[in-house]
């Protein structure tokens, strides 16, 4: 199975013949090109068209990240498998208010469910569980808009994330999420996840036929790939949520491997490292689907929605959201 490379360190990517190197002051190790998928670049990278021109040969996704960790673009090689029957029918599905709700309305319920999923394993959080219950059922079926879609969904994260102070080490009190920038540590842990799951959700899209910058729980703009957006929300609470209550309560992750830089908050190269080793274990991990009756691993089921999305679209089979059964 294709994995993902976490380039962390400054260096050069570079291609002699057939092989794909990574060089940095210390070492050079080559990259076994047959086998990756995606390439995450945190470092200070250097890669010319030569090698460039390689990756994009077989089909390799790269993301770039900044200084601080957050994702700030992707390289997308031409791009393969397309359809312009799907990508006319996913638009159609945007400018009809009504199939649009439908579809950002699934998003929102999926994560609520494993939002309040990761509460059920936390019995210091029964009273949060209690009231994002409540809020959720008293007011979903009285949404008629998408702007009051994300209102319910963001008053239901502001609870969830509330919660988190009553499971989680002390060092890692949160008053109110922050993202830009994240000023303490389980802000900043929130945020690097929230890239990762983004940018792990675009290379599964661009690997099927559907265009990442239609969508429909958010509103599809200018430089981002929106359908990624909605896409996350369903794997966030169920992915990076869990990675981090795992790194905090088994204290893998300490204060020692976060830095501050003005207004800002990050993970430092180690602390990176670390999460970064959990978050692709994580995503490498399998589940016996029901349907299929075969091994998925979370990242296989990012790449099932998008499938069922296309299904969905083209009319095969209504969408309905992933909800963890395991």
């Amino acid at each position: 199975m294709p994995k993902s490379l976490y380039l962390t360190s400054n260096g050069r990517i570079k291609r002699h013949e057939n092989t794909l190197y990574f060089e940095t002051e210390k070492e050079k190790r080559s990259i076994d090109i047959e086998n990756v998928e995606q390439i995450h670049i945190f470092g200070e990278v250097d890669l010319n068209t030569k090698a460039l021109n390689y990756i994009s040969q077989y089909g390799i996704v790269l993301h770039f990240y900044n200084y601080y960790g957050f994702y700030t673009g992707s390289f997308l090689p031409r791009k393969k498998n397309v359809s312009g029957d799907v990508v006319i029918k996913q638009v159609l599905h945007y400018i009809d208010t009504e199939k649009r709700l439908f579809l950002a309305y699934c998003f929102v319920e999926s994560a609520v469910y494993h939002i309040m999923r990761n509460l059920r394993e936390r019995k210091e959080a029964k009273d949060f569980l209690s009231s994002i219950e409540d809020e959720w059922e008293n007011s979903r079926l009285n949404i008629s808009s998408i702007t009051e879609l994300m209102g319910l969904e963001g008053r239901i994260r502001n609870m969830y994330y509330q919660s988190f102070n009553q499971f989680l080490p002390e060092d890692f009190t949160m008053k109110k999420r922050e993202k830009r920038p994240p000023t303490n540590p389980i802000n900043a842990l929130i945020s690097f996840g929230n890239s990762l799951i983004y940018s792990h959700t675009l290379s599964q899209i661009y690997q099927t036929q559907l265009d990442p910058t239609i969508s429909f729980l958010h509103e599809p703009s200018e430089k981002r790939f929106s359908l990624s957006l909605d896409i996350s929300e369903i794997f966030k609470p169920l992915v990076v949520d869990t990675v981090i209550f795992k790194l905090l309560n088994n204290r893998q992750l300490s204060l020692e491997h976060f830095d501050e830089d003005l207004n800002y908050c990050y993970l430092n190269q180690e602390g990176k490292k670390i999460f970064l080793k959990e978050f692709e274990k994580k995503l490498e991990t399998t589940v016996r689907h029901r349907q299929l009756n075969r091994n998925v691993s979370y990242k296989g089921f990012i790449k099932l929605e998008c499938y069922k999305l296309i299904k969905h679209f083209i009319g095969d089979q209504v969408y309905s959201p992933l909800k963890a059964w395991w």
